[in-house]
């Protein structure tokens, strides 16, 4: 089967990239094992955050570009401009917030400070007590399983999608479990938590979360509420941690969040960490103790060390580029870091800095020849 370039995951980040391949002219096989991932799992919450400045520019970036796509994605994408209410219960908290206004304002992001009266006039379901919140207009949610279907289906003949479980690769080629070799101009490897099967020098892991599906309460919330603490217990990345995340979806449910686990990967349902994260729920909005949950589940997102993605050559296999270890920002970020790899692997400016995502900072310097011929094994591949 002849492609131009072979994508092993058909998750929101292989369909972005496989969506950005096509559109710049070249032919994209994407092969998925169909085994779940973390774009079946999470919420679809898009959200810009500001841990650093890499992770700020990317996360905007992919926000703006899924406003564009947004309009004109069908409606089973769920896309939706809701905007995000970072709650602060403390003084401390409201000057996390204070912080982060400056953070987003000075990137360009709509957001504004909300005190406690206001804060209940935009959710009345928020409890009492809150010293206020950060809005930021900009965040969204997006149904992430459909919106990768059609993204893939927006590139037309250019992508044909193939399920085959992927057992070796290496730089161009690919082995499949029926034992076919397969060979392309490159070769993107962006299969989430399942990269360290085919790469196990990678530095990334897996991080468990839970999430619990209500029924249907049309109206209960408009936005999404995410306390400021999330900042710190949600990203901690030492030790199990909760924080509350509520999102209303297009069919009146809710969807709540969130944990971290790391040292697991079994998908089994923790049964004390999902009580403990639908008590920290209940401590934001009260009201969901009457709500009747109608199912849990568990994932794995792929982390690395410094929370950022690795977009780029990999540094030991020229023909071989890597979309991993994005976290909780695969559905966020998915479009930026379509558009980030498709620029190193055609040779063309990107509208992102390249060096904070390059998988090279996780390796030594003697790699850079690698990438050199990595870089100079695709001048083939610009149209």
């Amino acid at each position: 089967m002849n492609a131009d370039v072979s994508i092993i995951g058909a998750g929101i980040i292989g369909a972005a990239c496989a969506h950005e391949l096509a559109a710049n002219g070249l032919d994209v096989l994407l092969l998925d094992a169909q085994r779940g991932g973390a774009t079946a799992a999470g919420m679809g919450h898009l959200v810009a955050l500001d841990d650093n400045p890499a992770e700020l520019a990317l996360s905007d970036y992919s926000i703006q570009r899924w406003r564009e796509l947004g309009r004109l994605m069908d409606e089973r994408c769920g896309y939706r401009n809701n905007g995000t209410l970072w709650l602060a219960a403390s003084d401390d908290e409201m000057a996390v917030a204070e912080s982060k206004l400056n953070a987003l304002s000075e990137q360009g992001l709509s957001c504004e400070l909300l005190g406690c009266a206001a804060l209940k006039a935009a959710e009345p379901e928020v409890r009492s007590g809150l010293h206020g919140a950060l809005k930021v207009s900009g965040d969204g949610i997006l149904y992430a399983p459909n919106a990768a279907r059609w993204l893939i289906a927006q590139g037309g003949k250019r992508i044909v999608q193939m399920p085959a479980r992927v057992t070796r690769v290496q730089g161009q080629q690919v082995e499949l479990s029926d034992g076919r070799v397969l060979r392309a101009q490159a070769v993107v490897l962006a299969n989430g938590i399942h990269a360290t099967e085919l790469c196990p020098e990678l530095p990334i892991q897996p991080k468990k979360g839970h999430l619990v599906i209500t029924d249907r309460y049309p109206g209960r919330i408009s936005h999404t509420p995410v306390e400021l603490g999330y900042v710190t217990s949600a990203h901690n990345s030492e030790g199990p941690s909760v924080a509350c995340n509520i999102q209303p979806r297009p069919t009146g449910q809710l969807f709540i969040g969130s944990s971290r686990q790391f040292g697991t990967c079994d998908p089994e349902i923790d049964s004390w960490m999902l009580a403990r994260m639908l008590k920290r729920a209940v401590d934001y909005m009260p009201g969901l103790a009457q709500l009747n949950a109608i199912r849990s589940w568990t994932g794995f997102r792929a982390a690395s060390p410094d929370g950022l993605p690795l977009v780029g050559p990999h540094p030991r296999q020229p023909g071989l580029w890597l979309a991993v270890g994005h976290e909780g920002l695969g559905v966020t970020t998915a479009p930026g870091t379509a558009e980030l790899l498709v620029a190193q692997l055609l040779g063309r400016p990107s509208a992102l800095a390249i060096a904070p995502y390059s998988p090279s900072r996780f390796f030594c310097s003697s790699d850079a020849s690698s990438m050199l011929a990595n870089a100079n094994a695709n001048e083939s591949l610009r149209p």
